[in-house]
């Protein structure tokens, strides 16, 4: 997922028992998208309606220019 905090709003905004986008550092969980937008450092969690958990991470995929 190229844009974690637009996935959420879109999860969100569908509906979805979204939680917050959150990040790890030092070993810890953080509020927040990574500062640096580290890939896969970026992520956020929810549960379908048959109660299965689900995690997505971000990624900017390579050749972005970004």
């Amino acid at each position: 997922m190229p844009d974690i905090e637009a996935a959420r709003d879109e999860l969100a905004g569908r509906g979805v028992n979204v939680s917050e986008v959150f990040h790890f550092e030092e070993g810890q969980q953080r509020p927040g998208p990574d500062p640096e937008r580290a890939d896969f450092n970026s992520f956020l969690s929810f549960s379908d309606p048959d109660g299965t958990g689900w995690m997505v991470q971000e990624h900017q995929p390579s050749g972005t220019g970004g």
